[in-house]
């Protein structure tokens, strides 16, 4: 009986994964082959089959200005917001992490934006933000301050989709950083309190190098995440003015249903995956070098 029972245990933790990795295999890996296949192809006329053109959707990319300046908004808008959401989302965490008085009704409020919908957080937004009726530009007048042109502006534009995606993400990346914080076991705090360590001492000394795990993992996963995003830049501004938030993902959603182009659409999700990846790797390296 036991020669029968011990195979079984040695399949059974690879029994267990294997739900996991199917779906993994179904819902992540199959769509990126399917985008290569299609990244090959060009786009179908009436019920035509789409014909086989290799790399000529790649070569017409690299020769594209539209395509260079989405990346360059896209690299932009990923170097702007990925730092300000990690800071914002690690300071909160921190915060919320220090006992007082009404603690969990601030971390309810705390978490409403993640609560509300991409879509109804960037049409709110867009009301605030109006130039004439906003209530925004009626506070800057009210305190005799200028009017601003915000989405209307290609300079203002980007920032204030990162404005928007940082108040949307921080509650929801601070979750993840105050349960690191929380595993941080006190006697480590106290014994260092009895050293006479101050407060700043003990969060660069202590606190960071113990939240090395949460901050790669919460600094990569919000990489990926922003680098998709494309629904505020879509609802709000359609990639302008003058291209100032047309990133990556927006271009390949207009390539793929305002062109009738999905060949170059997923040429364009390809570079995308490339360049995420790429950063994503130099991420976990630099944070590697640092332990």
């Amino acid at each position: 009986m036991t020669n029968h029972t011990f195979p079984m245990k040695k399949l059974t933790p690879f029994l267990l994964v294997l739900p996991i990795v199917v779906l993994l295999l179904i819902f992540k890996l199959y769509p990126i082959l399917i985008g290569l296949w299609e990244s090959m192809h060009g786009p179908a006329f009436y019920a035509a089959p789409a014909p086989f053109v290799g790399l000529d959707n790649f070569a017409r990319l690299f020769t594209d200005p539209v395509f260079w300046d989405s990346v360059r908004v896209t690299l932009m808008f990923n170097l702007l917001v990925n730092p300000i959401q990690v800071a914002l989302a690690l300071g909160l965490a921190v915060l919320l992490n220090i006992p007082a008085r009404g603690l969990n009704v601030f971390r309810s409020i705390q978490f409403i934006p993640v609560a509300v919908s991409l879509p109804i957080a960037a049409v709110l937004w867009s009301i605030m933000l109006h130039p004439e009726q906003g209530v925004v530009n009626s506070i800057l007048v009210g305190v005799g301050l200028p009017p601003q042109p915000f989405l209307n502006s290609s300079d203002q534009a980007l920032w204030v989709i990162v404005l928007i995606a940082t108040w949307k993400g921080v509650g929801y990346w601070s979750i993840f950083l105050l349960a690191g914080l929380q595993e941080i076991p006190s006697s480590i705090y106290e014994a260092a309190a009895l050293d006479g360590s101050s407060g700043w001492r003990t969060f660069t000394s202590i606190t960071l190098p113990l939240m090395k795990r949460p901050l790669t993992f919460v600094l990569v996963a919000d990489t990926v995440t922003n680098f998709l995003l494309f629904a505020p830049m879509y609802m709000l501004t359609g990639g302008g003015p003058a291209r100032s938030t047309n990133v990556l993902m927006l271009e390949s959603f207009r390539s793929a249903f305002l062109f009738s182009d999905p060949g170059r659409a997923s040429a364009i999700v390809v570079v995308l995956l490339v360049i995420t990846l790429a950063i994503v790797v130099a991420q976990f390296r630099l944070l590697r070098s640092r332990h």
